[in-house]
């Protein structure tokens, strides 16, 4: 439990520092939609991801048909979770549909480009 919450605080800590950046560059542009939109999709992602890493330990020694039951109640809870940021961008100018979708997606970005740069360095070492 403890490596997964380090995982989670590792990734979620980089998402949201860089969607605050990104975020308060775009607001000092004039681009406040843009801005608003990437910080309310992050974290509606970090909520995600880390109600994903909280429910691992609950489908553990249960039946078949209860995990399977579980498992899909939890996702179909997380995509209404994250449809939130993405009708209140729809219904609200104050938010940019494109940024908040791009929010959703900083986790994952953040995930893949870590694996990415591990993958570059531990070929370089291979290398030298």
């Amino acid at each position: 439990m403890d490596t997964l919450r380090q995982i989670q605080k590792k990734y979620c800590t980089r998402a949201i520092s860089a969607a605050i950046f990104a975020g308060l560059f775009f607001i000092l542009v004039g681009q406040k939609p843009i801005g608003k939109g990437l910080i309310l999709g992050t974290v509606f992602s970090i909520i995600n991801f880390i109600l994903m890493g909280e429910t691992i330990p609950m489908k553990m020694g249960k039946t078949k048909r209860k995990t399977y039951v579980f498992s899909l109640g939890s996702i179909f809870f997380r995509y209404l979770i994250l449809a939130v940021p993405l009708i209140t961008a729809i219904k609200l100018e104050q938010y940019n549909l494109f940024a908040v979708i791009i929010g959703i997606f900083f986790i994952q970005l953040f995930i893949l480009a870590d694996h990415i740069f591990n993958y570059l360095s531990s070929a370089r070492g291979k290398q030298i």
